[in-house]
């Protein structure tokens, strides 16, 4: 199968646009494996953070220092030998070639859902900083993962549960932290 792995990533980095579920499925994945859970927004410095809440996008240079910290805390991660499991949008491919950098260890996982969907599930948020009119935005952002970087690519247009089922079934046989059939 495409999707499978010999060996566990040291990483897994669930990407998406804002809305697309990458928290809720990334906290349960990585609950599922026994891994730790980071997200991504955690590592946005303030100014950034100040200029979504406003309703304006960020631009590439806004998002390079934020994309390298969480690089940073991947290389760490995987050199202190630990796992996680890592939501951050990295909507474009120069993006996730930061966080990736050449390492075979990463992996991304792709939530895929049309604007529709996402869009009314954001409407229905409360208390996050990403407004709703920024979506547009992100879709025009959006680069799918391409076949050569070895993406899970799972619909959204499922429960969280069947998601994260569909992940660790693409991840390979064993990779479920609970003892199951």
């Amino acid at each position: 199968m495409a999707d499978e792995i010999a060996e566990m990533p040291c990483a897994l980095i669930v990407m998406g646009v804002s809305g697309s579920g990458k928290s809720s499925v990334g906290e349960r994945l990585a609950e599922r494996l026994g891994w730790r859970f980071e997200d991504g927004d955690r590592f946005h410095p303030a100014g950034n953070v100040a200029k979504m809440s406003a309703g304006q996008p960020l631009t590439d240079q806004d998002r390079w220092p934020w994309l390298q910290a969480i690089a940073d805390e991947i290389d760490r991660v995987c050199g202190a030998g630990e796992r996680a499991v890592i939501a951050c949008s990295a909507l474009r491919r120069a993006y996730r070639e930061v966080l990736v950098h050449g390492r075979d260890d990463v992996r991304i996982v792709y939530l895929d859902g049309t604007q529709d969907l996402i869009a009314a599930r954001l409407a229905a948020r409360k208390g996050h900083f990403m407004p709703p009119g920024l979506l547009a935005s992100q879709f025009g952002t959006l680069e799918p993962p391409a076949q050569n970087e070895h993406p899970v690519t799972v619909s959204i247009d499922a429960p969280v549960e069947t998601i994260v089922d569909d992940i660790i079934r693409r991840l390979g046989p064993g990779r479920d932290s609970r003892n199951r059939p």
